[in-house]
């Protein structure tokens, strides 16, 4: 057996766990911090740095003690160091080192969308009982990154297509301000989207930016003019130059606006663009599974047309572990351990680091 500590601290999450092989959770602890960013309508970069440093050494402490374990049980000491905001990174990166060092133990450096992608291979009462195939086609969405990628192998990357601007759930976060709807995006949208028409506007799917690249900052934009319009045909006065996206966030008491058809239409085109990509990727490659991964990986209507839709069978991680979480981090670090991929306690941050 072998039980890695896994320290994850990239964005506003503090979370640590204890995974067994690869595949098995025996702690996963989360501390998050979205009741904080939340009043700022987005992360809050020196507040959240601020917010792990009190969070880390509790965060830990529970994660060891709810796997029932003992610091000389422990194979490895596991961290993302990047990809992230540099000042969070810092936190966890320092407390791995710092405990690798003073326990005597091996340091592995993570990426964080790798950890992602390794979601799907976390053992769990509700998913398939064997770990994925290979190659799987790889649809990774989150706040920050949208990318297709084959996985040929374990540790073994190419990517197909990313975000030329927007990632997915960037787009969420700044259409959910846009309609009042609160932070996190995500989860704003589907829920206001579920009593919508989903055809109640016809949004641009996607700008031709190659067969696997990914634009949303059109659909972005057609979203804030469609509200202007709508706001004029109330009689508002709109200005539409020199206003940033964020300033236009429509106040709910101030004007009646069909929010759920909005968001529902919106939440339409952004999954059709992840969907035909992702098929089309599974056809010219041959991917014998879909792994979908990240946080915007729990959304249902993406979940519902992946599945709908994909000529080869899908995998999403349970809920718990789309969004960020250090399990998903333990599952990369072990197949990186048994591979020899260490890193040494010169480890460090890099903010902009890439998966491929």
């Amino acid at each position: 057996m072998i039980d890695i500590l896994a320290i994850e601290s990239s964005c506003d999450e503090t979370a640590a766990a204890v995974v067994r092989d690869g595949r098995y959770v025996l702690s996963n602890v989360v501390a998050s911090q979205i009741a904080l960013h939340r009043q700022y309508g987005g992360v809050f970069p020196e507040a959240a740095s601020r917010q792990h440093v009190r969070d880390i050494t509790a965060t830990i402490r529970d994660a060891l003690a709810q796997a029932g374990l003992d610091w000389d049980d422990l194979a490895a000491i596991a961290v993302v160091n990047g990809p992230g905001l540099a000042g969070s990174l810092l936190v966890g990166v320092n407390a791995a080192k710092a405990l690798a060092a003073a326990r005597g133990l091996p340091l592995v450096g993570v990426n964080h969308m790798e950890g992602h992608i390794y979601a799907n291979w976390l053992a769990c009462d509700d998913g398939p009982e064997t770990p994925p195939p290979f190659p799987s086609i790889c649809l990774i969405v989150s706040g920050g990154h949208t990318d297709l990628v084959v996985m040929h192998e374990h540790l073994r990357y190419e990517r197909l297509g990313k975000t030329v601007d927007d990632a997915a759930g960037e787009a969420f976060d700044k259409v959910a301000r846009l309609l009042g709807l609160g932070y996190p995006g995500g989860p704003a949208i589907q829920r206001a989207a579920a009593r919508g028409n989903p055809q109640a506007y016809d949004l641009p799917r996607a700008l031709n930016v190659g067969p696997y690249d990914f634009s949303f900052s059109g659909l972005k934009t057609a979203v804030l003019r469609l509200v202007q319009d709508l706001q004029r045909e109330q009689g508002l006065d709109v200005q539409t130059h020199g206003l940033s996206f964020a300033d236009a966030a429509i106040d709910p008491t101030e004007v009646a606006l069909p929010i759920a058809d909005i968001a529902a239409s919106f939440q339409a085109a952004l999954v059709e663009a992840l969907v035909n990509k992702t098929v089309q990727a599974v056809e010219d490659y041959d991917g014998v599974e879909v792994l979908v991964a990240g946080g915007v990986a729990a959304n249902q209507l993406l979940r519902q047309s992946l599945v709908e839709r994909s000529p080869k069978p899908v995998r999403f991680p349970p809920i718990r572990h789309c969004t960020d979480n250090a399990a998903m981090i333990g599952a990369a670090a072990y197949y990186r351990f048994l591979a020899g991929r260490r890193s040494g306690l010169d480890l460090d941050v890099i903010p902009n680091l890439a998966l491929v």
